[in-house]
């Protein structure tokens, strides 16, 4: 923005006009804030997946073959280590009962339930493992304890191999019509009855998992952030403020200016249609750390400008003609790199991106126009303050000049040591730990993971492609195969496969002699057993959650341990290459599940966000060297603006070695929050080449001594304002906050030790 006829006629229109200036800003930002009534906190994950991601249509696709595998998991565990006592196994039953009656359950499985079969003369026998639990004696108890560690339906799904922890599973059929009310009314019932177990069985330890509470802890993270840390950022802004810019009426002014940004942005994300989810929560917390920046520059400038000797009207004219175009620069690179986020594969975080972008743009029409009119009308008392060669910031520019070659050597070999432990960094996401140990659901989760089955899970759909192929031996045979295969690799819990109860059927149609527990050995005898079976479970119990409709394709469910998402993949592949290598009956095949969303959506969300972090720094390469009238200076200031985030990433990499879904986004999301300080050091840079005709040297103290406290300033906002992210309960926004803050405190240093050096070099020392 030039410094022409247009800024000194609104500057002399804002300054004369503040109470009108100051209402019209105020009607825009509650106009903007009326959209807030549409935002709604979203309960699903399935809001991390575009509607045209492959590995969710291909979840989808199964789903609508079989029943849903939303779930609510209870987790049981006796203080005497044995399940199998009448005690506990009352409690079981009473449990699984219980559980039919929360909304929306369409199924439930315990051991209680559990539908054994063993033959009687000709007849086939299916009834609930666990009848009457409090009149069994010790025999009884013996005999269900050894059916059900020795059935691999059970073991490791509903029961730990040692017996001293079981579970119970409810599938939950959400109609979807509300989420919003669905999901806490599933949550809020299942709570509810394990309280009443523990009340009624105070020897049991009740723990609740499974991918509704799930669904649910991203609301409760949401909420949780909203609540803690906005309040905890504003406080922690006014204090830093209040220090650093010494006085009460910039503090107030930037506050107003705060608040207006925050309720715009999550006003206008509200029109828009954005629900809030974990990482959209983080808006608040973004743009009231952002917005401040702009204020600082011009409260700075004004307060320097009435220390010299200006009244306060001359003293913001002063600060409107130096900063605008700056202030400018930078909330459009900014915005610009906030807005490289819709190129991620994950919705909530193009959410994200935008709301911040909106905020962004709103914080430099309040900065620019609310700002200076209330400044006007407020008390403000001018403060001496240090200037030319007597400041902190003039030293710090002359040590500068006079080290610049040692600085600039020290500088990149610092830069290119931290950025050669980049490729330490691993991807993966544990979508179980996106929650911290004060979420209910991550400390259940851990321990059913650790105790009684796992968290992850791969889930087939197997195809013969022809009616009834399920029956067919080598189709049998093949996924037998398949089974045991997965069972011999490393962190595979449980396998749920419709061979282990062909198996168990063809032992108990052969007088429950164990040499028949093998599969049936002709295609009739497997559907003649099959039917047998069906026609015998109780309704709810049924196979549809294990073979669709015309009995052409079974389900199959691998559980697994905690690993990574590259190992997750690495053995998805290895699984379909097996399959490609070994079946021929086997015709389709592909596994899914929100385990495998999840590990390929970091993977690709890091592409698709270096596409956008390369087209956003050539959109701010382009804007720079326009705005700088220079394509030697614009194309010298990409060399502060990239080495930070190459050194964040290069320490994450020795510290914690590990890059997840959030952190994929710091690149783009950084870039265009460190150009903001090499834009205002420019600046003034160039003012004093251009305007005082300094040379090089001069012109870097000169910028040290103009602006160098106000990038302290904001930078030490910045940092503090995205370490509060770093306290959040959901560890996307932690990690991406912890890595931002990284980010930008390299970013001011490469700007005070790396860039003077740099232009002092390419520009010699003429004036």
């Amino acid at each position: 923005m030039p410094e022409n006829k247009l800024l000194k006629d609104y500057t002399k229109w804002v300054l004369a006009h503040p109470v009108i200036t100051i209402i019209l800003c105020l009607a825009m930002a509650f106009l903007a804030a009326s959209g807030g009534r549409f935002l709604s906190f979203t309960t699903n994950y399935r809001v991390f997946f575009s509607p045209d991601n492959p590995e969710l249509l291909a979840f989808e696709k199964l789903e609508n073959t079989y029943t849903k595998n939303d779930n609510v998991m209870f987790v049981l565990t006796p203080d005497d280590g044995d399940v199998f006592t009448p005690k506990t196994l009352e409690a079981v039953k009473l449990l699984t009962e219980k559980s039919w009656q929360i909304p929306y359950s369409s199924r439930v499985d315990s051991i209680s339930n559990f539908q054994h079969t063993e033959a009687e003369a000709d007849d086939l026998l299916v009834r609930d493992l666990v009848e009457e639990p409090t009149s069994l004696d010790r025999n009884e108890l013996d005999r269900i304890k050894k059916i059900a560690l020795s059935e691999p339906l059970l073991v490791k799904r509903l029961i730990s191999p040692t017996a001293h922890v079981t579970g119970i599973n409810a599938t939950i059929q959400l109609p979807g019509i509300d989420p919003t009310r669905e999901t806490p009314e599933v949550v809020e019932f299942a709570r509810k009855i394990a309280q009443e177990i523990r009340d009624q069985f105070p020897h049991l330890d009740v723990r609740i998992t499974g991918m509704v509470l799930m669904n649910n802890a991203f609301t409760e993270a949401s909420q949780n952030d909203m609540q803690t840390l906005i309040p905890i950022s504003f406080g922690l802004m006014l204090l830093t403020l209040s220090f650093l810019i010494r006085g009460a009426s910039g503090t107030f002014a930037t506050l107003i200016v705060i608040i207006a940004s925050v309720i715009t942005a999550l006003g206008l994300g509200g029109y828009i249609g954005y629900p809030i989810t974990p990482p959209s929560a983080a808006t608040p917390t973004i743009v009231l750390t952002i917005a401040i920046a702009s204020s600082v520059h011009i409260l700075v400038t004004f307060v320097h400008s009435m220390s010299d000797g200006m009244s306060k009207h001359d003293a913001m004219v002063e600060s409107l003609r130096i900063n605008m175009q700056p202030v400018f620069l930078t909330t459009l690179t900014t915005a610009i790199g906030f807005l490289s986020m819709n190129f991620s594969d994950v919705p909530p975080f193009n959410h994200l991106g935008n709301m911040v972008a909106i905020g962004v743009a709103a914080s430099f029409i309040f900065s620019v126009a609310m700002l200076p009119a209330m400044m006007m009308l407020l008390p403000v008392k001018p403060k001496k303050w240090k200037t030319g060669s007597d400041s902190t910031m003039y030293k710090l520019g002359d040590f500068v000049v006079r080290q610049r070659k040692l600085l600039m050597w020290s500088m990149l070999a610092i830069a290119a040591t931290l950025i050669l432990f980049i490729p330490r960094n691993e991807l993966n996401d544990v979508f179980v730990h996106y929650f911290d140990e004060t979420i209910d659901f991550r400390v259940d989760s851990d321990y059913a993971n650790d105790n009684l089955n796992g968290s992850y899970v791969i889930d087939y759909s197997l195809e013969s492609e022809k009616s009834g192929g399920i029956n067919e031996v080598e189709f049998l045979q093949e996924v037998e195969a398949f089974a045991n295969w997965y069972r011999q690799q490393p962190d595979v819990k449980h396998v749920n496969t419709i061979t282990d109860i062909m198996k168990r059927l063809n032992k108990n149609m052969h007088g429950d002699d164990p040499e028949w527990y093998r599969l049936p050995d002709n295609r009739e005898l497997s559907a003649q057993y099959l039917l047998l079976y069906e026609m015998s479970l109780p309704y709810g119990l049924d196979l549809n959650n294990q073979i669709n409709i015309d009995k052409s394709a079974t389900r199959f469910i691998v559980t697994l341990g905690i690993i990574s998402s590259n190992a997750i993949i690495d053995m998805e592949n290895r699984a379909a290459e097996w399959l490609k290598n070994n079946t021929r009956h086997i015709k389709s095949a592909e596994g899914s599940g929100p385990t495998v969303m999840f590990a390929h959506i970091g993977k690709r969300n890091i592409i698709s966000m270096l596409e956008g972090t390369t087209v956003a720094l050539i959109f701010i390469s382009l804007i720079l060297i326009f705005a700088l009238r220079s394509f030697k200076i614009g194309m010298a200031s990409l060399v502060p603006n990239l080495i930070p985030a190459g050194m964040g990433f290069g320490l994450w990499g020795m510290a914690v070695g590990e890059i997840g879904l959030a952190l994929s986004v710091v690149a783009g999301m950084t870039l265009g929050v460190v150009v903001d300080d090499t834009v205002h050091f420019l600046s003034k840079y160039l003012r004093a080449r251009r305007e005082g005709n300094y040379n090089s040297h001069d012109a870097v103290r000169y910028a040290f001594s103009s602006v160098g406290w106000a990038l302290f300033v904001t930078s030490v906002v910045l940092v503090a304002g995205f370490l509060v992210l770093a306290m959040s309960s959901f560890k996307l926004n932690s990690g991406m906050g912890t890595l931002t803050a990284i980010v930008i405190a390299f970013a001011l240093v490469a700007d005070f030790l790396l860039l003077p050096p740099l232009l002092m070099k390419i520009e010699g020392e003429k004036a």
